[in-house]
């Protein structure tokens, strides 16, 4: 496998990327593979030296990061770098429970890192735009994040 650095940073990422949004749980989309379909996609792609997995928090309502974790649990976590995201939402009846606000960021984060079984989360990124939402609040909900020791690297 070829390896290359994640943009303006230090991070070796594998060339190839493995995107999770299609594990899961096919109660959310009738594409998705549930976990026993999913497991050896991701083991295969470990085995042939990919160590960068993409997630969301929204990808099958949260079933994605958790089928994850549970498949990576079983490596070095030095190993995989895992990126995941934030912004949709987890729980249509809570109003605070999207966007990008600070109580949405870091509600949706810890509530990743559960799921992924993981202290962590190498690459957190914002999943699109939040017109409701001042960027200067999203940034230092970011910051913040990555002081605490929850995110390696904010994109």
């Amino acid at each position: 496998m070829e390896y290359t650095t994640l943009g303006n940073t230090g991070l070796e990422v594998s060339r190839i990327c493995l995107g999770c949004m299609s594990f899961g749980s096919s109660d959310w989309r009738d594409w998705v593979l549930e976990e026993a379909e999913s497991r050896p996609i991701i083991e295969r792609a470990v085995d042939l030296g990919i160590n960068f997995f993409d997630t969301a928090n929204m990808y099958s309502r949260g079933e994605s990061e958790r089928v994850l974790g549970e498949v990576l649990e079983e490596y070095d976590r030095d190993w995989p770098v895992v990126a995941t995201k934030v912004y949709n939402s987890m729980d249509d009846d809570n109003p605070n429970a999207r966007g990008l606000s600070r109580k949405a960021v870091e509600q949706e984060l810890a509530n990743s890192l559960d799921r992924l079984g993981m202290e962590t989360v190498d690459l957190y990124q914002i999943h699109r735009w939040d017109y409701d939402t001042p960027v200067a609040e999203t940034l230092q909900a970011l910051d913040d994040a990555v002081r605490r020791g929850h995110v390696r690297y904010p994109g």
